[in-house]
């Protein structure tokens, strides 16, 4: 029987993202989870408890190249994904999706899940920018608040580009 949580985050994802309404975003199944892992091991993060799930976060290290093209509109969010080279080195991090469920959330469980994410990447990519697609003020947020944390540049794909405040 599958666990509680499990299912009110699909649920969740489902509701926030409408992935099955827009084509152009990350609709996240088996084969997705699997590219992913396949870039490199830490673009997955969880957080669980005995129920199951509670927090998940997904990040995309990718070429510079990619990233522009992503932020210029020449490609979605799915065509992000395909365009990235597996074995390449990336130079940037396309904070992709953070779920927490309510009941958690204000906690700095996705902070903790992608700043864990973007150290884990950093030891093996030289990692200098991440970037978004804000979907909400608490996304624009979170991804402030990691590039804050990280010393990183933030690029949103909407709003150009936002210094973090360690970057001179």
């Amino acid at each position: 029987m599958p666990e509680e949580n499990f299912l009110r985050m699909i649920q969740l994802a489902e509701e926030f993202f409408e992935t099955k309404n827009d084509p152009d975003q990350l609709a996240v199944d088996e084969s997705i989870i699997e590219r992913l892992l396949e870039i490199h091991q830490a673009t997955v993060g969880e957080e669980r408890n005995d129920q199951g799930p509670i927090a998940w976060m997904i990040v995309i290290p990718t070429t510079y190249a990619v990233m522009q093209k992503f932020l210029s509109g020449e490609i979605n969010e799915k065509e992000l994904l395909d365009n990235t080279p597996v074995h390449a080195e990336y130079n940037a991090i396309y904070l992709c999706s953070a779920l927490v469920l309510p009941e958690f959330r204000r906690k700095g469980l996705a902070k903790k899940l992608a700043c864990r994410s973007i150290k884990a990447i950093q030891q093996d990519h030289p990692i200098t920018m991440l970037y978004y697609w804000g979907f909400s003020d608490e996304g624009k947020q979170l991804a402030e608040t990691i590039a804050e944390e990280m010393g990183l540049r933030l690029l949103n794909k909407t709003a150009g580009v936002k210094p973090a405040a360690t970057i001179i």
